[in-house]
């Protein structure tokens, strides 16, 4: 399979600190809207923690880019998957 081959997939994104980092984390995503299908999120999901989950269509590459971006933010944590075909 191609490296630069676009392959469906998620992104989980924990937000531990919403005022803090909410700003932050959706200044990246909007960076990456061309690969984003669909997302949803909860903003409370307990206390000041939120959860964003996010269905993409992307290259490793790509997917490394946004991930890396989004888990070096201080206070977001970051999981993601990509199908095999």
């Amino acid at each position: 399979m191609k490296e630069n081959q676009k392959r469906l997939g998620f992104v989980g994104i924990i937000i531990d600190d919403r005022e803090k980092c909410a700003g932050v984390v959706n200044q990246a995503l909007s960076q990456y809207s061309d690969i984003i299908l669909a997302r949803t999120g909860l903003p409370n999901a307990k206390g000041n923690t939120s959860i964003i989950t996010l269905v993409i269509d992307a290259t490793t590459d790509q997917l490394g880019t946004l991930t890396g971006k989004l888990g070096n933010i201080p206070g977001v944590s970051v999981k993601s998957g990509l199908a095999k075909k």
